[in-house]
């Protein structure tokens, strides 16, 4: 019997959408029934479900799970709750869903910096992510814990000030706040569960963290193409930002110009491109690249 790698995956929200975005893009085809709480993988022997965010924690501790994708921000909290975070094991930073935890108070009060938050309440989601980082400052402040709408307590005068998740930061002007000290920064982790796996999850395992490697290297890669003339092929390969040993092609037509092929592993700014330019190379093309292995 064909054993099943289940992956815990939050059931809705921007995490949840560049999660699948992610798994779509390393090979698994799924259809999701609205509503569904878990679908299986066509082809493969895997099988999502769409659970609450903070409870994929503990279902990949207690070994229901086999994966989870969460947040830092979920899993700190998890951890200083008490939850067993030695029984999770981070095996990729994804890079997405990038915030930030940050402390915030209303834009016309008097409290703007940590040394006003001694006596205040400070209302959040994060009670333990929050008074650790209190202890670790020597502020004593009153937590209140709310499951939500964190950003309207203090015009409900629950609380003085704020510590919320910030992306863009739209959600704290709309409600007359204004951040002013970062607690955590958060981004999602692919999380294991420690429990003892068989010989054929592991295989399955090795094989999707090979795909996710993949999606994940092309998402800061670019393929370059370029024309340059045979004597700057020095000065052009040194200034490639990351690239490999560049492929060099000779040019139809011409003696004294090749064509520069080169996968480059980081960011290609357009003074980069200036650069190439002012060495002799023409036709430049910066071509984006969905998978990459080996």
């Amino acid at each position: 019997m064909t054993e099943i790698l289940r992956i815990a995956v939050q059931k809705k929200g921007r995490l949840a959408d560049d999660s699948l975005r992610l798994l779509k893009q390393a090979g698994l085809a799924f259809f999701r029934n609205p509503g569904a709480l878990s679908c299986r993988v066509q082809g493969l022997p895997i099988e999502l479900l769409f659970v609450r965010d903070d409870d994929i924690p503990s279902l990949v501790t207690k070994g229901v799970c086999d994966l989870g994708i969460a947040g830092e921000n979920v899993l700190s909290e998890y951890a200083l709750q008490g939850g067993d975070a030695a029984e999770l094991l981070t095996v990729r930073k994804l890079g997405f869903s990038r915030c930030t935890l940050r402390i915030a108070s209303p834009k016309d009060g008097n409290i703007a910096q940590l040394s006003d938050l001694d006596g205040v309440k400070i209302a959040t989601s994060y009670p333990e992510i929050l008074r650790k980082f209190l202890e670790n400052k020597n502020i004593k402040a009153d937590i209140v814990s709310l499951a939500g709408a964190v950003e309207i307590a203090p015009a409900l005068g629950l609380a003085d000030v704020i510590c919320d998740l910030v992306s863009s930061g739209a959600t704290l002007a709309a409600n007359g706040l204004v951040d002013f000290a970062t607690v955590m920064k958060s981004q999602a982790l692919l999380v294991q569960s420690t429990v003892s796996w068989s010989e054929e999850k592991q295989v399955l395992l090795a094989r999707l963290l090979r795909r996710v490697d993949g999606v994940l290297a092309s998402q800061s890669t670019k393929y370059i193409m370029l024309n340059a003339p045979k004597t700057a092929i020095e000065e052009i390969t040194a200034i490639l930002p990351g690239a490999d040993a560049p492929t060099i092609l000779p040019l139809a037509g011409s003696s004294d110009k090749i064509a520069i092929h080169a996968v480059c592993r980081e960011t290609i700014f357009w003074d980069t491109l200036e650069q190439l330019e002012a060495c002799g190379a023409q036709s430049i093309l910066v071509l984006p690249i969905e998978k990459m292995m080996g």
